[in-house]
């Protein structure tokens, strides 16, 4: 019997190591993009993980972007390692597990789409959608945002449309502006998993119910190898191509920590 799975991501700081704000700020000449962002969140204004899209929608420092500038970020943007290898996994563990793989990202669609092409299908990316003034080519509004509850009707509307339980979700997020999405699938008894540290934890053996020998034989066929599993109120993983001199984590070459968060 076949088990279904809806995996979803993040996209910022989870499957790559530069925002897309900073990128786009560099890519119009603009260097201040963490000064508004802290500006947003100071004064509670905008929903974390937002912050990008009103920027471009109410800004004059960001209203001279255009579609094209959004693809052009995309393009730019540097995909944390094996994110492809990762993508291709989920879609060889036999018969026995499906999983749909699926990025929410708070961030602009065409910059997530731009970024992950070849390796996710753009109708299973979703992000904030906007409505372009076809005069101008400027952002006129906002179709859809998916950040915070954003995220969980994306998240719900999936998980209504493959016809699966709560409890075959499992999410991907960078532990802060997630949290909404994380303890909304930990209450329904998912799974989330953080690649920077949270409070909430479980185990990774409890998807696939394989035992550690198991999941160390399944990474090792794919030439990864777990340099560390340290089990303490979370589970520590770090991976690495098996050919590959490691020493410490960094953003050039090494793979961030997984920490299974319930």
């Amino acid at each position: 019997m076949t088990r279904k799975f809806l995996l979803a991501s993040d996209f910022d700081q989870t499957l790559s190591f530069n925002d897309s704000g900073v990128v786009l700020s560099e890519l119009i000449g603009f260097h201040s993009f963490h000064d508004k962002v802290k500006g947003l969140a100071d004064i509670n204004l905008v929903q974390q993980g937002a912050e990008l899209s009103y920027l471009i929608l109410h800004d004059p420092d960001f209203r001279r972007v255009r579609l094209e500038h959004l693809v052009e970020t995309g393009r730019r943007i540097r995909l944390k390692h094996d994110v492809a290898l990762f993508a291709g996994v989920l879609d060889n563990l036999g018969e026995e597990h499906k999983f749909s793989f699926n990025v929410i990202s708070a961030a602009p669609q065409e910059i997530v789409q731009s970024a992950l092409e070849g390796i996710v299908p753009p109708d299973h990316i979703f992000g904030t959608r906007f409505r372009y003034n076809e005069a101008t080519g400027e952002v006129d509004s906002i179709i859809r945002a998916a950040a915070g509850w954003g995220k969980i009707s994306v998240l719900e509307e999936l998980r209504a449309n493959l016809g699966i339980s709560h409890d075959h979700i499992i999410y991907l997020g960078d532990g802060s502006s997630d949290l909404p999405v994380m303890m909304h699938v930990n209450q329904h008894d998912g799974l989330t998993i953080a690649v920077s540290e949270a409070k909430f934890i479980s185990r990774v053996e409890r998807v696939m119910n394989w035992k550690s020998a198991e999941i160390r034989r399944f990474f090792g066929s794919y030439g990864l190898t777990l340099l560390e599993w340290d089990r303490m109120h979370t589970d520590i993983l770090t991976i690495q191509d098996s050919g590959v001199q490691v020493a410490t984590l960094s953003d050039d070459n090494a793979a961030a920590p997984l920490l299974i968060a319930q």
